[in-house]
């Protein structure tokens, strides 16, 4: 049971997949708020550096207990390095150093809220996935209820060319990432997963946090709090069950789930450090979640129970 996959168990536990759209959302959303509370006391790329040395020591240390199988072929292997390239490194460096670079926290939601769009757009070439035109409907109203959201919360500054390219670039990598393990990921056990993606984001940030920053680190409560929370939930179980979903559904309903990251994302800062939230921006909410629900990613549940009967 322990060597099975993660994507293996979802399937054949059609009750419980109901929930993991709702959790993933939650748990993903939450590590912006937790981020800007760690970044109070620790460099950007330091941090980043940080989160990933702990979460390879603890994958490392569930590995020598567990033993799980590794990749079998050199192509699994390249898989999940290129897989871990795209999301972890890419992603959140070039999202790090366009916070260097001047972007503002509205301005790189707006950008990122476009990887639904571009996945839709490329599923039926890279994922052999046809989009709907029901669905394309849902998709442009969760675009358009993200937008709402972060435009009504967010206070646009200037930013330079080159943090909007890091942005760019960053929403590459996350889309990149996303169609690569729809198209050719294979299943493995999460623990030797997480490890090797995780150890190449680290083999790639930690250089730049040496080469750029003082790697200084004001221990507090706060901090290790907001450290626990991005390894815990947003690290480990919510790119997990990211990863799962994309396996097990199509990875246009799966993407759709990014709408609603910007309102809930929005109601954590509300929460936790006090952003306000204008009528606006609940508006928004509701378009983003009506948006999400019209291009079905909250419909992974009947894709996954389908290829669970097949598959018996």
């Amino acid at each position: 049971m322990m060597r099975r996959s993660l994507s293996t168990t979802i399937s054949q536990n059609p009750w419980w997949v109901v929930w993991v759209p709702w959790v993933f959302v939650v748990l993903w959303s939450g590590g912006f708020a937790f981020a800007k509370i760690g970044l109070l006391y620790a460099a950007p790329l330091t941090f980043l550096a940080l989160r990933y040395v702990v979460l390879v020591a603890l994958l490392g240390a569930i590995y020598i207990v567990l033993r799980p199988p590794l990749p079998s072929s050199a192509r699994q292997w390249w898989d999940q390095i290129v897989v871990g390239f795209c999301i972890q490194a890419v992603y959140f460096v070039l999202t790090y150093f366009a916070f260097i670079l001047g972007v503002s926290a509205g301005a790189f939601g707006v950008i990122i809220s476009f990887q639904p769009i571009l996945v839709a757009l490329s599923v039926g070439r890279f994922a052999d996935e046809n989009v709907s035109a029901g669905r394309w409907l849902g998709i442009v109203c969760g675009l358009a209820g993200a937008v709402i959201v972060i435009v009504a919360t967010s206070d646009f500054d200037s930013t330079s060319l080159l943090g909007v390219l890091a942005s760019i670039g960053a929403l590459a990598g996350m889309t990149t990432g996303t169609l690569y393990e729809k198209r050719f990921g294979s299943a493995q056990h999460p623990v030797s997963a997480n490890l090797i993606q995780y150890a190449v984001a680290l083999i790639v940030c930690a250089p730049f946090a040496l080469l750029l920053e003082d790697i200084r680190i004001e221990w507090n409560t706060e901090f290790i709090v907001a450290l626990g929370y991005l390894v815990i939930a947003n690290s480990l179980i919510s790119l997990t069950l990211l990863l799962a979903m994309i396996r097990q559904g199509e990875v246009s309903r799966v993407s759709s789930l990014f709408f609603l990251v910007p309102p809930t994302a929005a109601l954590f800062a509300w929460a936790l450090i006090g952003e306000t939230m204008p009528p606006a921006a609940w508006l928004g909410m509701v378009a983003a979640v009506f948006g999400v629900a019209l291009a079905g990613g909250m419909q992974w549940r009947g894709k996954a129970s389908a290829d669970s009967k097949a598959a018996r």
